[in-house]
């Protein structure tokens, strides 16, 4: 098993020892109850010490023949300097400090587009982020946290992007080398300077050589991007909803697939939106950096490349050696909860430390500050907190304050089992989901389901209608008590269509679908797969596809995005399967035909206590069919 390394530490040994609260000599951080504490001497804002550098990088993005440098401040307590206080270091990296272009979608990607056909070519922003040429104060995240705790505060600009020299990539190597670099110097391993094209050079001899980092959304992707490098120095991350994949940022499955919100972005448009560097190198970088993307990317098949698989984090996990605690929301729709999970669940079995926080809201939260604390404190600092006998996972429950989480062992729990559930019936409408298989278990075929694509109405509407012809719905019996799903939700689908191509859309829901101006209130979980990708092996990242034969059937099975909800008594469980989710998948012309197998269709549900405690969930009188006329849906 891996062991944490213990860095540098500021608290001396006999220091440890002291009741409540530990101190350093002179002025040094004080530990109490685990966490390093607020000093007023660090406290006063007006000393604290503030610079800007560049750090020379050990890659040239921008082919000029020189190393990079990428722009860095610090803020720093005045006691680095006048008592010779050796501070542990939080950092966050980014490419958004300078300013992004906005979203404009008449440059994204056109989604009117068949699966599997020719992608209508897009119109590439124009250079409308105006170029900052000096920023000596990059962020102030984070400042006022740490600084009054005894720590450095360091920012830098991910290459191509303000300050920075280079081109940005998307997830190419320079974004992992970039933080590599100033983690080096901030150990005496790289060169700083006071200039991007100076020689003078700045030193780290303020740090300890101790580095913790942290960030949301593509600053809470930086820290792992760092980590895979294998960096001495790096002792631990946070990342806050990070992006560990692009391939499953802007892919399902083999399946296209935007983000939530974003309909049509793909990773060019990302390099479009980030692109604030300097703007003698801007003809360089669209030509070798964004035009190589809009070639490789592939929005025809949707399947994995070398292209994907080098910007994919969990291909560069045995680098990984930082303490992790990871941050995500279950319904953050944008960069989707599989990012954190498939990274921590391989993190776990490689013996890194690991704890995970994880609620209920949309993107971005990071976990509370006493959390983030020991786990620094314990990490960075060096200090024996004992974090490692806390909980494995940290869950906000619904409707519980994000600040109150519930401590678990691990997660998913680990009472969860694997349960299936099997649809019969007239799914039009809404037909049975059941344990034991078949209609009602005595024996029936379950049939099969007819599913007529059509984009125009989303999902909420089609969970919401009494009946269509655009999916197939079906639901348990009210819960007699609550069931607590944690983990992963598999679909098995067997599925034939009329044509080659088709997009597949699965939702678990919560019925009765209630008008709430929050989606996820019904929402269970979502995933979304191409048939064609059937039988390609791992479908996660399929290689390859082979198109549909009209009338015959291919099984496809997939995993829906990680989850741990509580459904309550009352409710029931739902699977709904159609084909063009209007909010996450291209849009190709209405009609397409799917009929799906129900006999060969299941899901299998993560229960807390099993297929026990969901028969005792399920046994509640039936109810009568509906027999209302079918809205026009």
């Amino acid at each position: 098993m891996t062991r944490p390394r213990t860095p540098r530490c500021l608290v001396p040994a006999f220091a440890l020892a002291l009741a409540p609260a530990a101190v350093t000599a002179q002025t040094g951080l004080v530990i109490e109850d685990g966490q390093a504490q607020i000093v007023p001497a660090f406290a006063d804002s007006s000393s604290w010490i503030r610079h800007e550098l560049w750090v020379e990088t050990e890659f040239d993005s921008d082919g000029d023949g020189r190393p990079d440098r990428v722009h860095a401040d610090v803020t720093r307590p005045a006691q680095t300097d006048d008592e010779g206080l050796k501070a542990p270091v939080i950092y966050e990296t980014s490419p958004y400090y300078s300013g992004v272009a906005g979203v404009d979608f008449r440059h994204f990607w056109n989604i009117r587009q068949e699966v599997g056909g020719e992608p209508r070519a897009r119109d590439p922003f124009p250079p409308t982020i105006a170029h900052v040429p000096s920023q000596p104060r990059i962020s102030n995240s984070h400042v006022a946290t740490w600084v009054p705790r005894g720590f450095a505060v360091v920012h830098s600009q991910s290459p191509g992007t303000g300050q920075s020299q280079g081109c940005p990539t998307v997830g190419g190597a320079n974004e992992s080398l970039a933080p590599k670099a100033v983690i080096d110097w901030l150990n005496g391993r790289a060169r700083g300077f006071t200039s991007v094209d100076g020689d003078e050079e700045v030193r780290a001899d303020w740090a300890t050589g101790g580095v913790g980092m942290t960030g949301t959304s593509y600053n809470g992707t930086l820290p792992l991007a760092a980590a895979t490098t294998g960096v001495e120095g790096l002792e631990a991350i946070v990342p806050v909803a990070p992006n560990t994949s692009y391939y499953h940022y802007y892919r399902s499955n083999g399946l296209v697939r935007s983000p939530g919100g974003y309909p049509g972005e793909d990773i060019d448009v990302l390099f479009d939106f980030i692109f604030s560097g300097f703007p003698d190198v801007r003809d360089y970088c669209l030509t070798t950096v964004r035009d190589e993307m809009t070639a490789n990317l592939d929005r025809m098949t949707g399947d994995y490349s070398d292209f994907w698989a080098s910007r994919d984090y969990l291909n560069h996990i045995g680098g990984v050696h930082a303490a992790t605690l990871m941050s995500h929301a279950f319904n953050d729709w944008n960069v989707m909860p599989e990012h954190s999970y498939r990274i921590s669940m391989a993190l776990r079995e490689r013996g890194v430390p690991l704890q995970i926080f994880y609620h209920q809201g949309g993107h971005g939260g990071p976990p509370p500050l006493e959390v983030v604390n020991r786990w620094f404190t314990r990490y960075v600092v060096g200090v024996e907190n004992g974090v490692e006998d806390d909980p494995g996972a940290w869950i906000v429950r619904e409707g519980d304050d994000p600040q109150q989480p519930t401590p678990y062992p691990s997660y998913p729990h680990p009472e969860a089992e694997s349960v299936a559930l099997h649809p019969g019936g007239d799914g039009q409408w809404t037909g049975a989901l059941s344990l034991e298989g078949p209609v009602d278990g005595r024996g029936a075929a379950a049939g099969s389901g007819t599913i007529i694509d059509n984009f125009s109405f989303t999902g909420d509407q089609f969970a919401a209608a009494e009946w269509s012809n655009h999916r197939l719905l079906y639901a348990t019996p009210e819960l007699s008590e609550d069931v607590h799903l944690s983990g992963v939700a598999t679909v098995r689908v067997r599925v034939s269509t009329d044509a080659p191509t088709a997009n597949l859309s699965v939702w678990l829901v919560s019925l009765p679908w209630t008008e709430s101006d929050d989606l996820n209130d019904n929402v269970i979980t979502r995933g979304w797969a191409d048939p064609a990708n059937a039988g390609a092996g791992e479908i996660a990242s399929p290689r390859s596809g082979t198109p549909l034969e009209p009338g015959d059937f291919v099984e496809l099975e997939f995993d829906l995005q990680p989850d741990d909800q509580v459904i309550p008594a009352g409710a029931r469980i739902g699977l709904m399967i159609f084909s063009s989710d209007k909010s996450f998948t291209l849009h190709p012309d209405p009609g397409t035909t799917l009929n799906v197998d129900l006999d060969e269709t299941r899901i299998e549900l993560p229960v807390v206590g099993g297929s026990a405690a969901l028969r005792r969930a399920l046994r509640a009188p039936a109810r009568p069919a509906q027999s209302t006329p079918p809205p026009d849906i």
